[in-house]
């Protein structure tokens, strides 16, 4: 089933945005219970969860470069700038994401 390009280009914001708040936040529960500092492991996974929240919210990376092989090698245009604005939308949620973090934590500020 074929979904309507706006719905998949939110669902991609959002899902992106999920796997950072909800790893990070979880990752800091699991901090907590074994004594280590949470802020700072929230902080830290969300640094490292950018990539992977990126890939989940994209479906994974074969459809994604299939499509741009597709867009590129046959000419089909449309497709490849609806792919790379899927791209730029879950990088929004990952990076809208991580920034809360950073506002909830306040960790690694630089003025």
């Amino acid at each position: 089933m074929v979904e309507a390009f706006f719905p998949e280009f939110i669902k991609s914001y959002f899902i992106a945005f999920g796997v950072i708040m909800g790893g990070s936040l979880l990752g800091g529960l699991a901090a907590f219970i074994t004594g280590q500092p949470p802020l700072t492991e929230i902080t830290r996974l969300s640094n490292i969860l950018r990539i992977w929240a990126i890939i989940a919210a994209i479906g994974g990376t074969f459809d994604t470069l299939y499509s741009f092989e597709k867009g590129l090698l046959n000419g089909e245009t449309f497709q490849l700038f609806k792919h790379f604005l899927l791209i730029l939308s879950a990088m929004g949620g990952a990076q809208t994401g991580a920034e809360i973090i950073t506002w909830i934590t306040q960790e690694n500020q630089s003025l």
